[in-house]
């Protein structure tokens, strides 16, 4: 269903001449895990050795020392490009949120999912007209969009 929502509102932002790229759709729970402990791990919100381990997952947090189990989760947490901390469950692992940048907009018009045509002056005009497709916008994050803006 959100997938099907996506598609229209991504057609729409094309048909008005603008581009999408994407960044982040689905995450599997191995991957939240890894994001979220290599993020937690990497900004000292939890020591190495405290972080769980999950079946499935053959990770070691722990490379013998603070600075060296922290650098080991910075890397990864680089390598996953994380610009915000990731939580274990979210909009991602539920297939319901995708993280895209949109650009190409400003002073064009783009169809609601209505057919009205909206004039985009800034970037926050696009968020109206993603809701009337059902990909919402999280503030707070400025790629996330989602069913629900969360």
């Amino acid at each position: 269903m959100f997938r099907r929502s996506v598609d229209s509102f991504i057609g729409a932002i094309q048909a008005a001449g603008g581009s999408v790229r994407i960044s982040a759709t689905y995450r599997p729970k191995e991957r939240a895990y890894l994001m979220h402990y290599a993020a937690a791990i990497a900004n000292g919100a939890i020591a190495a050795e405290r972080a769980p381990a999950m079946v499935g997952v053959n990770i070691e947090w722990n490379h013998g020392s603070t600075e060296r189990s922290r650098a080991a989760a910075r890397e990864m947490a680089s390598a996953y490009q994380i610009v915000y901390p990731p939580a274990l469950v979210s909009r991602h692992t539920e297939r319901s949120a995708i993280d895209m940048a949109i650009s190409g907009l400003k002073n064009k018009k783009i169809k609601d999912a209505s057919g009205r045509e909206v004039l985009i002056k800034k970037d926050s005009d696009l968020h109206a007209v993603g809701a009337s497709y059902g990909v919402n916008k999280l503030l707070s994050d400025p790629s996330h969009w989602s069913d629900n803006g969360f």
